[in-house]
Protein backbone atom coordinates (compact mmCIF):
# COMPACT_ATOMS: atom_id res chain seq x y z
CA UNK A 1 0.00 0.00 0.00
CA UNK A 2 2.96 2.70 0.67
CA UNK A 3 5.01 1.83 -2.04
CA UNK A 4 1.31 2.41 -4.12
CA UNK A 5 1.12 5.77 -2.68
CA UNK A 6 4.61 6.43 -3.27
CA UNK A 7 4.30 5.96 -7.10
CA UNK A 8 0.89 8.26 -7.09
CA UNK A 9 2.76 10.83 -5.73
CA UNK A 10 5.70 10.58 -8.04
CA UNK A 11 3.49 9.88 -10.79
CA UNK A 12 2.02 13.84 -10.20
CA UNK A 13 4.94 15.32 -9.37
CA UNK A 14 5.71 14.36 -12.82
CA UNK A 15 2.51 15.23 -14.49
CA UNK A 16 1.57 18.54 -12.76
CA UNK A 17 4.20 20.43 -14.02
CA UNK A 18 3.43 18.68 -17.45
CA UNK A 19 0.45 19.03 -17.17
CA UNK A 20 0.79 23.41 -16.59
CA UNK A 21 3.41 23.86 -19.00
CA UNK A 22 1.45 22.50 -21.63
CA UNK A 23 -1.50 24.32 -20.46
CA UNK A 24 0.32 27.64 -20.83
CA UNK A 25 1.85 27.23 -24.30
CA UNK A 26 -1.33 26.81 -25.59
CA UNK A 27 -2.98 29.75 -23.75
CA UNK A 28 0.22 31.60 -25.14
CA UNK A 29 -0.73 30.57 -28.53
CA UNK A 30 -4.23 31.11 -28.48
CA UNK A 31 -4.08 34.66 -27.47
CA UNK A 32 -1.54 35.84 -30.08
CA UNK A 33 1.64 36.10 -27.69
CA UNK A 34 4.18 33.69 -29.46
CA UNK A 35 3.50 32.97 -33.39
CA UNK A 36 2.58 29.98 -33.99
CA UNK A 37 4.89 29.66 -36.80
CA UNK A 38 7.63 29.45 -33.95
CA UNK A 39 5.77 27.86 -31.42
CA UNK A 40 3.43 26.03 -31.91
CA UNK A 41 -0.41 25.44 -29.75
CA UNK A 42 0.34 21.95 -28.07
CA UNK A 43 -3.23 20.96 -29.31
CA UNK A 44 -1.95 22.14 -33.30
CA UNK A 45 0.62 19.19 -32.61
CA UNK A 46 -1.71 16.66 -31.34
CA UNK A 47 -3.42 17.33 -34.49
CA UNK A 48 -0.63 16.71 -36.65
CA UNK A 49 0.04 13.69 -34.43
CA UNK A 50 -3.03 11.80 -35.76
CA UNK A 51 -3.91 12.98 -39.14
CA UNK A 52 -0.23 11.84 -39.84
CA UNK A 53 -0.47 9.10 -37.74
CA UNK A 54 0.63 6.45 -40.57
CA UNK A 55 3.75 8.50 -41.18
CA UNK A 56 4.75 9.37 -37.63
CA UNK A 57 3.99 5.37 -36.32
CA UNK A 58 6.14 4.01 -39.69
CA UNK A 59 8.99 6.47 -38.82
CA UNK A 60 8.93 5.89 -34.77
CA UNK A 61 9.29 2.19 -35.76
CA UNK A 62 12.16 2.61 -37.80
CA UNK A 63 13.92 4.52 -35.36
CA UNK A 64 13.05 2.43 -32.44
CA UNK A 65 14.59 -0.82 -34.30
CA UNK A 66 18.04 1.36 -35.99
CA UNK A 67 18.61 2.22 -32.24
CA UNK A 68 18.02 -1.05 -30.88
CA UNK A 69 20.49 -2.86 -33.30
CA UNK A 70 23.02 -0.05 -32.79
CA UNK A 71 22.44 -0.91 -29.05
CA UNK A 72 23.29 -4.56 -29.58
CA UNK A 73 26.41 -3.82 -31.69
CA UNK A 74 27.70 -1.59 -28.72
CA UNK A 75 26.85 -3.59 -26.33
CA UNK A 76 28.91 -6.21 -28.01
CA UNK A 77 32.28 -4.77 -28.97
CA UNK A 78 31.54 -2.36 -25.61
CA UNK A 79 31.13 -6.33 -23.36
CA UNK A 80 34.30 -7.81 -25.23
CA UNK A 81 36.71 -5.01 -24.94
CA UNK A 82 35.49 -4.70 -21.38
CA UNK A 83 36.58 -7.98 -20.63
CA UNK A 84 39.59 -7.85 -22.54
CA UNK A 85 40.82 -4.49 -21.02
CA UNK A 86 39.63 -6.31 -17.47
CA UNK A 87 42.45 -8.92 -18.15
CA UNK A 88 45.40 -7.11 -20.00
CA UNK A 89 46.27 -3.95 -18.76
CA UNK A 90 48.93 -3.84 -21.74
CA UNK A 91 45.99 -4.11 -23.93
CA UNK A 92 44.24 -1.62 -22.23
CA UNK A 93 47.10 0.93 -21.49
CA UNK A 94 47.59 0.63 -25.93
CA UNK A 95 43.61 1.14 -27.13
CA UNK A 96 41.56 2.65 -24.54
CA UNK A 97 42.46 5.88 -25.52
CA UNK A 98 41.36 5.09 -28.92
CA UNK A 99 37.94 3.96 -27.05
CA UNK A 100 37.62 6.91 -25.65
CA UNK A 101 37.57 8.45 -29.14
CA UNK A 102 34.00 7.84 -29.78
CA UNK A 103 33.03 9.62 -26.44
CA UNK A 104 35.21 12.67 -27.35
CA UNK A 105 34.70 13.45 -30.82
CA UNK A 106 30.83 14.56 -31.74
CA UNK A 107 29.00 12.10 -33.71
CA UNK A 108 27.56 14.98 -36.07
CA UNK A 109 30.95 15.57 -37.05
CA UNK A 110 31.21 11.58 -38.15
CA UNK A 111 27.99 11.41 -39.47
CA UNK A 112 29.29 12.57 -42.53
CA UNK A 113 31.70 9.94 -43.48
CA UNK A 114 29.56 6.86 -42.00
CA UNK A 115 27.52 7.81 -45.59
CA UNK A 116 30.35 7.55 -47.79
CA UNK A 117 30.97 4.36 -45.82
CA UNK A 118 28.19 2.58 -45.42
CA UNK A 119 25.83 4.35 -48.08
CA UNK A 120 22.48 5.81 -47.53
CA UNK A 121 19.80 4.38 -45.33
CA UNK A 122 19.85 1.77 -42.19
CA UNK A 123 23.37 0.88 -42.17
CA UNK A 124 24.47 4.78 -41.49
CA UNK A 125 22.02 5.02 -38.61
CA UNK A 126 23.08 2.10 -37.16
CA UNK A 127 26.41 2.54 -37.25
CA UNK A 128 26.06 6.26 -35.21
CA UNK A 129 24.15 4.50 -32.83
CA UNK A 130 26.31 2.31 -32.10
CA UNK A 131 29.43 4.60 -31.55
CA UNK A 132 27.39 6.86 -29.31
CA UNK A 133 26.25 4.18 -26.97
CA UNK A 134 29.15 1.98 -27.30
CA UNK A 135 31.28 4.19 -24.24
CA UNK A 136 29.26 4.05 -21.62
CA UNK A 137 29.13 -0.02 -21.96
CA UNK A 138 32.84 -0.13 -21.79
CA UNK A 139 33.30 2.03 -19.55
CA UNK A 140 30.60 0.67 -17.21
CA UNK A 141 31.38 -2.66 -17.50
CA UNK A 142 35.80 -2.32 -17.00
CA UNK A 143 34.67 -0.42 -14.00
CA UNK A 144 32.27 -3.26 -12.78
CA UNK A 145 34.92 -6.18 -13.57
CA UNK A 146 37.48 -3.91 -10.86
CA UNK A 147 35.27 -3.50 -8.70
CA UNK A 148 35.67 -6.86 -7.16
CA UNK A 149 36.61 -6.81 -3.40
CA UNK A 150 40.49 -7.14 -2.94
CA UNK A 151 39.63 -9.36 0.01
CA UNK A 152 37.88 -11.92 -2.28
CA UNK A 153 40.16 -11.48 -4.78
CA UNK A 154 42.94 -12.95 -2.25
CA UNK A 155 40.94 -15.69 -1.28
CA UNK A 156 40.36 -17.16 -5.05
CA UNK A 157 44.31 -16.70 -5.85
CA UNK A 158 44.67 -18.61 -2.41
CA UNK A 159 42.63 -21.28 -3.67
CA UNK A 160 44.50 -21.55 -6.68
CA UNK A 161 41.83 -20.39 -9.22
CA UNK A 162 43.15 -19.59 -12.85
CA UNK A 163 42.45 -16.00 -14.06
CA UNK A 164 39.30 -17.43 -16.28
CA UNK A 165 37.70 -19.38 -12.94
CA UNK A 166 38.18 -15.32 -11.31
CA UNK A 167 36.43 -13.17 -14.15
CA UNK A 168 33.12 -15.92 -14.36
CA UNK A 169 33.27 -16.67 -10.58
CA UNK A 170 34.10 -13.04 -8.89
CA UNK A 171 35.06 -9.96 -11.20
CA UNK A 172 31.56 -10.64 -13.68
CA UNK A 173 29.45 -11.19 -10.84
CA UNK A 174 30.64 -7.73 -9.44
CA UNK A 175 30.75 -5.86 -12.50
CA UNK A 176 26.49 -6.21 -13.00
CA UNK A 177 25.38 -3.30 -11.24
CA UNK A 178 27.57 -0.69 -12.95
CA UNK A 179 27.25 -2.78 -15.84
CA UNK A 180 23.53 -2.17 -16.02
CA UNK A 181 24.04 1.52 -15.41
CA UNK A 182 26.21 1.72 -18.62
CA UNK A 183 23.59 -0.53 -20.85
CA UNK A 184 20.57 2.45 -18.94
CA UNK A 185 22.78 5.39 -20.08
CA UNK A 186 23.76 3.55 -23.82
CA UNK A 187 20.35 2.94 -23.99
CA UNK A 188 19.27 6.50 -24.17
CA UNK A 189 21.94 7.34 -25.95
CA UNK A 190 21.25 4.64 -28.49
CA UNK A 191 18.23 6.91 -29.31
CA UNK A 192 19.95 10.04 -30.01
CA UNK A 193 22.85 8.57 -32.28
CA UNK A 194 20.12 6.91 -34.41
CA UNK A 195 18.77 10.88 -35.02
CA UNK A 196 21.81 11.78 -35.51
CA UNK A 197 22.76 9.10 -38.09
CA UNK A 198 18.86 9.94 -40.11
CA UNK A 199 19.86 13.34 -40.61
CA UNK A 200 22.08 12.33 -42.55
CA UNK A 201 21.01 8.56 -43.76
CA UNK A 202 17.37 9.11 -44.21
CA UNK A 203 14.59 7.62 -42.85
CA UNK A 204 12.53 7.33 -39.14
CA UNK A 205 11.83 10.45 -36.96
CA UNK A 206 15.06 11.72 -38.26
CA UNK A 207 14.23 12.51 -41.63
CA UNK A 208 10.85 13.32 -40.40
CA UNK A 209 12.27 16.33 -38.52
CA UNK A 210 14.38 17.20 -41.66
CA UNK A 211 12.00 16.97 -44.34
CA UNK A 212 9.23 18.90 -42.18
CA UNK A 213 11.76 21.41 -41.22
CA UNK A 214 12.12 22.37 -45.16
CA UNK A 215 8.98 22.93 -45.48
CA UNK A 216 8.54 25.17 -42.45
CA UNK A 217 6.05 22.87 -40.49
CA UNK A 218 7.43 23.30 -36.90
CA UNK A 219 4.32 21.42 -35.64
CA UNK A 220 5.35 18.34 -37.48
CA UNK A 221 8.57 19.05 -36.06
CA UNK A 222 7.32 19.47 -32.26
CA UNK A 223 5.72 16.08 -32.77
CA UNK A 224 8.41 13.65 -34.20
CA UNK A 225 10.85 15.30 -31.40
CA UNK A 226 7.99 14.43 -28.54
CA UNK A 227 8.27 10.53 -30.35
CA UNK A 228 11.94 11.00 -29.97
CA UNK A 229 11.68 12.00 -26.51
CA UNK A 230 9.61 9.40 -26.05
CA UNK A 231 11.22 6.68 -27.35
CA UNK A 232 14.41 7.75 -25.37
CA UNK A 233 11.74 7.65 -22.28
CA UNK A 234 10.87 4.49 -23.17
CA UNK A 235 14.40 2.97 -23.97
CA UNK A 236 15.62 4.69 -20.18
CA UNK A 237 12.57 3.15 -18.38
CA UNK A 238 13.19 -0.78 -19.41
CA UNK A 239 16.61 -0.73 -18.89
CA UNK A 240 16.31 0.58 -15.75
CA UNK A 241 13.26 -1.75 -14.76
CA UNK A 242 16.27 -4.13 -15.55
CA UNK A 243 19.02 -2.98 -13.59
CA UNK A 244 16.34 -2.97 -10.57
CA UNK A 245 15.61 -6.14 -11.34
CA UNK A 246 19.50 -7.28 -11.40
CA UNK A 247 20.09 -5.59 -8.17
CA UNK A 248 17.62 -6.78 -6.25
CA UNK A 249 18.56 -11.06 -7.65
CA UNK A 250 22.06 -10.61 -6.48
CA UNK A 251 21.14 -8.77 -2.89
Amino acid sequence: MREGRTTIVHTLALMVPFLVGTGFLELASRAGWVESYLLPAPSAVVGTLWTDRVEFLAAFQDTGYSALLGLGVAVAIGTLLALVFSLSEWLERALYPYALFFQTVPVVAVAPLLVIWFGFGRPTVVASSAIVAFFPVLAGGLAGLRSAEPSLMDLFRLYGASRGRVLVGLRIPSAVPQYLTGLRIAAGLAIVGALVGEFVGGGGLGSVVDVAKTQQRVDKVFGAVLLATLLGFLATLVMGRVETWARRRLS
